[in-house]
């Protein structure tokens, strides 16, 4: 017997006489991209959205599938695949940014799923570096700032980082407690961030903090200045292949030309994440197909009592529902971009989109899961590592609870929260 992978046994062509061949588990095939379309929504995507999508999938099977275990059972961060992605130009979620060529939103939601079909670290990159990072530069950075770090973050040279979430406050951003204090030539940052991917790497990190005006602005700290220090939180049981920091700011100063002219409230932060909200919607979706097509591929090779899951009855019926499942989510996801293109995309959409979509992938993954059986628990099946990453992108950009109350928030009209 040989092995491709831990786990992972494939035949020996050369057994010895009388020795029962039947009981080497064969080597399962469960990554082929199927191309999972059962209500032919994707049929009239633009050439060149599909273009995007395209050079996501080569990129997913070609240099992501074949290193992702690893990485992500050992903990580590791949930094190669963010530079690949912005070498590739997979990394800047619909921004425009001179120089590189039109992404619309269509194009990004593709790059997202695929990406998250691949693996839910790498479309972290994408998320953190591109959707927060870069989006906050653009939309609310100085034409002097735009020049500076646009094309280095979406072309993957210069890492980003996005810090608003801190220890204390999580769903409550809004409240949050980091200060910006004016000092000569600019202001001295104090507080805590936590969950900040790319808040250790190196790099630039677009900090939020409150003034004493009392309003919450942004501004642009590289990591390496006096008083940032940021720690890799362990023990993570998801998104294992990005690191994401724990950062202390102890009198940090920012100049006056690193503070980001157009974040002047928390209103500016929120128009970031909604962009980036039916980002995640769009990564459950890869997930999930992930997962569905794993369980495809598996149940068609896998045998039991002398044939085939393929052919059970009640397998069919689960897979059935799987991709039933899969094409309201696609559904939801192309409508509310075709929403945001035409700029009319409200936050309770969004909401609405995320809600969906993480709720559903959850239930896709732990479905396919549980039909892999003992196998399902194998990173080389795949299953297994979304099943966890889902279970990260359900709590961020916002938690299920949270969407719900800004999707309540719109069908009431009153607001159960601040």
């Amino acid at each position: 017997m040989t092995t491709t992978s831990p786990g992972l046994a494939v035949a020996d062509t050369s057994f010895p006489d009388g020795f029962p061949a039947g009981t080497v588990e064969p080597h399962y095939v469960v990554t082929e991209a199927l191309g999972t379309d059962p209500a032919s929504i994707f049929a009239g995507i633009s050439a060149e959205d599909r273009a995007f999508w395209e050079r996501a999938r080569a990129f997913v099977q070609d240099e992501v599938l074949p290193v992702i275990d690893g990485y992500w059972e050992r903990g580590e961060y791949p930094l190669h695949l963010l530079e690949r992605l912005g070498q590739q130009d997979l990394l800047r979620d619909g921004i425009p940014v001179d120089g590189f060529p039109p992404m619309s939103s269509m194009a990004a939601g593709l790059v997202n799923m695929e990406i998250s079909r691949g693996d839910g670290s790498v479309a972290t990159m994408i998320a953190v570096q591109g959707g927060l990072a870069l989006r906050s530069i653009a939309e609310c950075g100085s034409a002097a700032q735009k020049e500076q770090w646009l094309p280095a973050v979406a072309s993957g040279t210069e890492y980003a980082a996005f810090a608003l979430t801190e220890p204390t406050h999580g769903s409550d951003s809004v409240a949050l407690e980091s200060t910006a204090t004016r000092t000569g030539g600019g202001f001295l940052l104090n507080g805590e961030k936590k969950w900040i991917g790319n808040g250790s790497v190196g790099g630039v990190t677009v900090v939020w903090a409150r003034g004493e005006d009392g309003q919450v602005h942004g501004y642009l700290v590289p990591q390496d200045s006096p008083g940032y220090t940021a720690a890799k939180i362990e023990g993570k049981l998801a998104l294992r292949a990005i690191w994401q920091a724990h950062i202390r700011l102890e009198n940090v100063f920012v100049p006056d030309a690193n503070v980001l002219p157009g974040a002047r409230t928390f209103k500016d932060t929120a128009r970031v994440l909604l962009a980036t909200r039916l980002g995640v919607a769009w990564s459950a979706v890869g997930h999930a197909t992930a997962c569905y097509e794993t369980a495809v591929q598996y149940a068609r090779q896998r045998r039991q009592f002398g044939r085939p899951l393929a052919a059970s009855q009640i397998v069919q019926e689960r897979l059935a529902r799987m991709l039933s499942e899969l094409a309201t989510m696609q559904l939801m996801v192309v409508q509310m971009t075709r929403l945001d293109e035409a700029g009319t995309l409200t936050p309770e959409q969004a909401s609405l989109a995320k809600y969906t979509c993480t709720r559903i992938a959850r239930g896709i993954a732990s479905n396919a899961r549980d039909l892999l059986g003992g196998n399902g628990i194998l990173l080389a099946n795949r299953v297994a590592r979304h099943l966890a990453d889902i279970e990260a992108i359900h709590t961020y950009e916002g938690t299920e609870t949270m969407q719900a109350l800004i999707i309540g928030r719109g069908i009431t009209g009153t607001s159960a929260f601040a």
